[in-house]
């Protein structure tokens, strides 16, 4: 039986510093089996009684959901300058699409694999001691247990990695 072949790659993100340590394991994987990379982010609802004292329109939702991805875009480019110059090209240009659902995490990562025919998925956790139940250990922690595809969870390392979403 063979292994199937890497072409689609989920890499789902909450954007903070060291979930740009485990992008760098996409790129990697992406150019040595000629895949694209689709970025998730997902966001969580806002609870319907919050939603009521804040009266948030539909249409501030979805400029603020624009504006995310616009962010993402940026914060991508800046990125993938820095990657490029410790990992070389190309970087961008391996990301196909940037998805910025409303839902819980682990459903959104879930549903995305299945829906964009990603071949794996890859997350950073934290996963250590305190830690372990941060946001990104309970969500891969839950994608890894509900998931038939490849999960490749990489250890975010604690201490300040060099290239962060931040670094334009």
């Amino acid at each position: 039986m063979a292994i199937p072949q890497i072409k689609r790659i989920l890499y789902a993100t909450d954007l903070s510093k060291n979930s740009s340590y485990a992008f760098l394991y996409a790129i990697d994987m992406a150019k040595k089996h000629d895949a694209r990379i689709v970025i998730l982010y997902a966001v969580e609802p806002i609870p319907a009684y919050a939603e009521v004292y804040a009266t948030i329109t539909d249409e501030f939702k979805k400029k603020q959901h624009e504006e995310i991805i616009e962010s993402m875009k940026k914060q991508l480019q800046g990125f993938c300058r820095k990657a490029e110059a410790e990992i070389g090209p190309p970087c961008v240009s391996l990301v196909s699409k940037i998805l910025v659902p409303v839902g819980h995490p682990p459903e959104e990562i879930l549903n995305a694999a299945n829906e964009e025919g990603c071949d794996v998925i890859v997350l950073g956790t934290h996963g250590k001691g305190f830690l372990a139940h941060t946001f990104l250990g309970s969500v891969s922690n839950a994608v890894l247990h509900r998931t038939r595809k490849p999960v490749f969870i990489i250890p975010l390392p604690s201490e300040k990695v060099s290239v962060d979403w931040d670094g334009i």
